[in-house]
């Protein structure tokens, strides 16, 4: 598994912080090609020059929105973990999380899929950040995933992980009710034939 290089980061300002709150909102509602650095600077209340004097380009707000909203959800997601018993219950509080998530922050799924799909450019400073993201959940599977099935732990985090990515990808697009939920119970039938006896029906 690659591992993706660190983004570069800026110190926010009281300013930058009301720039990159009114940026998320926007990027997430409407694209992130359709929202310029005019509109940005409009919603936070600020000159285009304090905008650009902060964070230097509009690429860098990506980067900073993208890097936010996966710090945001690592802290989200941590309690349900910290509550749940070491093995298959660990894995389906992800699933939980992103279920409770999904509902309070992601209307139209996952921010850092959606951002992928927008920025084609390889070297665009975002890309980074949206592949340690996704990279960071494999491994978080993969470790999960080692506490029911040792010796198949990389197998079962992979098709963990696509059961999430896909069941995240169908909330956004709202192809069918509660897909996240529909997802915990495909994990849940493949934890069970995995060998953990705590979640066999």
């Amino acid at each position: 598994m690659g591992t993706a290089e660190e983004p570069r980061r800026i110190t926010l300002t009281p300013a930058a912080r009301r720039v990159l709150e009114a940026a998320g909102r926007l990027f997430y509602e409407r694209g992130i090609h359709a929202v310029g650095v005019d509109l940005i600077a409009a919603e936070a209340g600020v000159t285009k020059k304090t905008l650009y004097d902060r964070f230097g380009s509009k690429e860098q707000i990506v980067v900073e929105y993208l890097a936010a909203r996966d710090e945001r959800w690592r802290a989200f997601l941590a309690p349900y973990l910290d509550a749940a018993r070491p093995g298959a219950a660990r894995v389906l509080a992800v699933f939980d999380a992103s279920r409770a998530w999904a509902q309070e922050n992601g209307s139209k799924g996952c921010g850092m899929i959606n951002a992928h799909a927008e920025i084609g450019d390889p070297s665009h400073p975002a890309r980074p950040v949206i592949a340690g993201q996704k990279q960071w959940m494999l491994a978080l599977f993969t470790r999960l995933a080692g506490d029911v099935a040792p010796d198949g732990a990389h197998r079962l985090g992979r098709a963990l992980m696509l059961l999430h990515e896909g069941a995240l990808v169908a909330y956004g697009l709202n192809v069918f009710a509660d897909p996240v939920g529909r997802a915990r119970e495909e994990a849940r039938a493949l934890l069970a034939a995995a060998g953990d006896p705590a979640v066999r029906r």
